[in-house]
């Protein structure tokens, strides 16, 4: 099973007023699979929940990402089948830096993603969240 990726596009050609560079697309259509359902990320330990010590936006979403990745491979995937992604970030300001850093992860892959600016998340120290959800093949 092959994921069919629906208009594909890198966010250099859609936003260009800023310095992004991520692999996304307007659609991704699946056939059978399991869908891996993740909760949303944050930039914390999976094996003991203490956060990351760092109020960067890059490190934090470092982590967020690596426990994306480490979710995947635990079910039997690779990020190869990572189809959707929506990002919460509590600072527009943050935005590129988040992006830019969550493209890195994501290169060639062109997810679907959906970004949101919210006023807080669960823990004050937390930047950045990411809800992601990957279709493995049978």
């Amino acid at each position: 099973m092959t994921h069919t990726r629906i208009r594909k596009f890198n966010t250099r050609d859609t936003y260009p007023e800023q310095n992004l560079d991520n692999d996304l697309c307007q659609a991704v259509a699946t056939r059978g699979g399991t869908t891996l359902w993740m909760r949303g990320q944050c930039p914390q330990n999976l094996d003991d929940a203490k956060s990351v010590e760092s109020h960067d936006p890059v490190a934090q979403t470092h982590k967020v990402m690596r426990n994306i990745r480490q979710l995947i491979e635990e079910a039997g995937g690779g990020m190869e089948h990572l189809v959707k992604v929506v990002v919460y970030i509590t600072d527009v300001r943050h935005r590129e830096a988040v992006y830019r850093t969550m493209g890195e992860h994501i290169k060639g892959v062109h997810p679907v993603s959906t970004g949101l600016v919210v006023q807080a998340l669960a823990r004050p120290e937390w930047l950045v969240e990411i809800d992601a959800t990957a279709v493995i093949p049978d």
